[in-house]
């Protein structure tokens, strides 16, 4: 089954949507190499142009409303925990319009790997600010420039309950590859913060000089949180990672509601049981 697809690709020349896009392929391709059927890799996103990505991979999954990728990547695994499952979102998508979502799914440790295009701006929508642009930049919905503070992805989701919490360049594409692999292996939410530019907006220059990696990864959670909070925002590397149950397991244990569950003819015998009381 090839990876590609039969759309035309609309991206802006230069996009590093194309870098997630490559590296995530090549992940999917290292995966099956370890025994990981792809058709049991199941992708959601939500609305933006990190969102077309949904249309350049064949790969089942679910195209949601705007925001809504993770709550139903939360639902494709609680229905059959044997995918892998893999949501991506923008910046504005999954930490603006989409917040509660992506806490809750964090908080809850659902066995999910989010994808955060993180290009510091609403790009479809034409340059509105979203919930990570850096204060002063200007745009065309911030025209002297935005004064609010904006979220810390990383700490914000080591806070929250995210039980494997990295970022990467999709100028690295070695580096993301891996980085994608770990997270997509790890059982638990994963959530990796990716930079790329939006190119009417943003240029590779102002990426590539002031990237640098992390020196290790941090040993505990309280570590995490201060290097997260003290690190420069182009760090890239894994800040946090720990063993927690995840959901469905806390939930329902080892039952898979897709395998396991009862026919229809039996569902109403059962019924008919409990009404005779």
């Amino acid at each position: 089954m090839t990876f590609e697809t039969n759309a035309e690709i609309t991206w802006c020349p230069g996009c590093g949507n194309y870098g997630i896009r490559t590296a995530f392929q090549n992940a999917v391709l290292e995966l099956e190499k370890k025994g990981v059927r792809r058709e049991n890799i199941v992708i959601s996103s939500g609305i933006g142009c990190h969102a077309k990505l949904f249309d350049y991979v064949n790969l089942s999954g679910i195209y949601g409303l705007h925001g809504r990728n993770s709550s139903n990547a939360e639902g494709i695994k609680i229905a059959n925990p044997e995918l892998k499952v893999v949501t991506f979102s923008g910046d504005g998508n999954g930490l603006g319009e989409g917040l509660a979502h992506t806490v809750y799914a964090a908080k809850r440790n659902q066995d999910i790997t989010l994808i955060l295009h993180n290009n510091n701006v609403y790009a479809l929508t034409t340059g509105q600010f979203s919930s990570l642009t850096p204060p002063g930049w200007r745009g065309p919905s911030t025209p002297r420039g935005s004064f609010e503070i904006p979220f810390n992805a990383i700490s914000l989701m080591i806070e929250v309950g995210a039980t494997f919490v990295a970022r990467s360049y999709a100028g690295d594409i070695k580096h993301l590859t891996e980085t994608l692999i770990k997270a997509i292996e790890h059982e638990g939410f994963s959530f990796i913060e990716v930079l790329q530019p939006a190119m009417p907006y943003h240029k590779w220059e102002e990426y590539k000089d002031k990237i640098e990696l992390l020196s290790e990864k941090p040993k505990s959670k309280e570590e995490a949180l201060e290097i997260a909070h003290k690190a420069h925002r182009f760090t890239i590397g894994i800040f946090h990672q720990e063993i927690r149950e995840v959901y469905h397991k806390g939930l329902y244990g080892n039952l898979n509601p897709v395998k396991n569950s009862i026919s229809r003819k039996i569902r109403l015998e059962k019924i008919n049981e409990i009404l005779k009381y």
